[in-house]
């Protein structure tokens, strides 16, 4: 079977931004629509000019400067929303208009105040109107999900006929269960005439948490195109997905014959930058970006992915831009495997009594203790074997300078344990690089930083900031280092110090037993 291209329709900076909370500037917007394009998307919805004149500055804004991506304004079927959209993309490479009316009996009767056959002329002189302006015009009968049938046929096939290239099928109140939504698009495509004169879309909304799997049901039934949102934000409970739906198909890509042109390792980064702009925390348990999605704290799946990752993750993090991203979570629901690999990082060996020993010890303290971390495993293996944890190098001093306008720096002095004291500066991609680089120059090693993560341990202003630290050597060992502050840089310093010690006393226990 011949593979078709699904193409991606973004709506995160017009559906999006109706999140209740949310609102972008313009250099926000900006940034989004520069990253999307890089992400791959074929279509960027970029806003609804007529609703104010930021609106229309960024829609044009977008226009002028992201070129890669077909731009889309939105309209309503009136005149002043299609002449205003127009106005919006018109320096755009290649301009969409989508333009929209409502179908459903219970909104054109209580919203609209119309019958259906006002409503069917509305939307034919708004297309044509539309297509005035450009050949690429989208036209959605708003809440088809809720439409009588046959009007929702009627309707399509005007809107086809007089000039829309492409038909989206909104679920707009997120009603829709797959069978029915992937029905509803075999429907339409056999009984409108015209309907292989058009592209057809799919808009899920999820009320019901049903918004991904029905994108799927739309795509498996003749949709060529999915409309998401990045992190599943909008209106709601939200848009499809952008990076649920993607992985989906390229996951399944041999089964349903479908394929996009989306990037995939830009996916984490551009979740991350729309979860920071937006202000709307991704889910822990979130799919694909969410930050347990690949952190394993079962004892039977951390043996399963140190043996073959594959037994339990069914996407490599890589994939999405997350280098290293598998996480071993240890708890009393780990085994160990996933403990032994974990003392290993730790910069300790142990022989197979002591680690039987020292695993029995740190069964007992997880059963007591919610969060385990690696002071209470370092005291577990001080008793069980002596050997304390003595750093080389102790952060005595540490200076940050770093702004919007600044190249970042980071002066740091370190006391190794013979009383030497070292100090260097360095400058680096934001506060964290310049510490690791002024670090590296200190001890003489440059090893490579693969995880770095930050969390509050405390609450209030003040919180103390917990940070974890994952390096990796020349010959692919990681280790690991975790230091708490109120003041992140400071622990982000000392945590990565503390895992650059472990590398170090690893280097010279291999040298006395060679």
């Amino acid at each position: 079977m011949e593979k078709q291209k699904v193409f991606i329709f973004d709506t995160t900076l017009r559906d999006g931004e109706q999140s209740a909370g949310v609102s972008f500037t313009l250099n926000q917007k900006l940034k989004i629509a520069h990253q999307l394009q890089k992400l791959g998307v074929d279509i960027i919805e970029a806003g609804f000019p007529r609703t104010s004149p930021g609106d229309m500055e960024a829609v044009k804004q977008i226009s002028k400067e992201v070129r890669d991506c077909t731009i889309c304004a939105l309209a309503r079927c009136i005149k002043g929303d299609i002449e205003a959209a127009y106005e919006g993309i018109r320096e755009a490479a290649n301009p969409r208009i989508h333009t929209f009316i409502n179908t459903s009996d219970i909104q054109i009767e209580n919203q609209l105040k119309k019958t259906r056959e006002e409503v069917l002329a509305q939307a034919v002189e708004s297309i044509r109107l539309a297509k005035r302006f450009t050949s690429n015009v989208e036209f959605s009968p708003m809440d088809a999900t809720r439409t009588d049938r046959e009007f929702l046929f009627r309707i399509i096939e005007a809107a086809i006929k007089h000039g829309a290239t492409t038909i989206n099928v909104p679920d707009s109140v997120g009603y829709a269960i797959p069978s029915e939504h992937g029905r509803m698009f075999r429907d339409i495509i056999e009984n409108v005439p015209n309907a292989d004169k058009a592209v057809f879309s799919c808009h899920a909304h999820n009320d019901l948490g049903l918004a991904s799997a029905n994108a799927l049901a739309a795509v498996e039934n003749g949709a060529r195109q999915v409309e998401v949102a990045v992190n599943g934000i909008g209106e709601r409970a939200g848009n499809t997905a952008m990076e649920e739906v993607v992985m989906a198909l390229k996951t399944r890509e041999a089964q349903l014959g479908v394929s996009t042109t989306i990037h995939t390792k830009e996916i984490y980064r551009t979740s991350q930058l729309v979860e920071r702009i937006s202000g709307m925390p991704v889910q822990w348990n979130k799919a694909i970006v969410g930050k347990n999605s690949f952190r394993h704290g079962s004892g039977i799946h951390q043996d399963g992915i140190i043996k073959k990752r594959e037994t339990w993750e069914i996407i490599d993090p890589a994939e999405i831009g997350i280098p290293n991203g598998t996480q071993l979570v240890l708890g009393k629901l780990s085994g160990s495997h996933a403990f032994a690999k974990h003392v290993a990082e730790l910069g300790y060996q142990l022989t197979e009594d002591q680690m039987a020993r020292a695993f029995e010890d740190f069964k007992k303290l997880a059963d007591k203790k919610k969060q385990i971390d690696d002071r209470d495993i370092e005291a577990i293996i001080a008793q069980r074997t002596g050997d304390v944890f003595s750093p080389i190098w102790t952060v005595e001093h540490i200076h940050v300078a770093s702004g919007t306008h600044a190249i970042a720096t980071a002066t740091i002095r370190l006391i190794h344990s013979d009383g030497e004291i070292r100090t260097d500066a360095a400058t680096g991609d934001g506060p964290i690089d310049a510490i690791c680089v002024a670090v590296n120059r200190i001890i003489g090693a440059d090893p490579a930083l693969t995880g770095y993560s930050v969390q509050n341990v405390t609450e209030g202003i003040d919180a103390q900031g917990t940070v974890v630290v994952r390096i990796k050597d020349e010959d692919d060992i990681i280790y690991s280092g975790q230091a708490s502050d109120t003041d992140v840089i400071i622990a982000s310093a000392k945590a990565y110090v503390t895992a650059v010690n472990r590398m170090l006393l690893m280097r010279l226990k291999k040298i006395k037993t060679s």
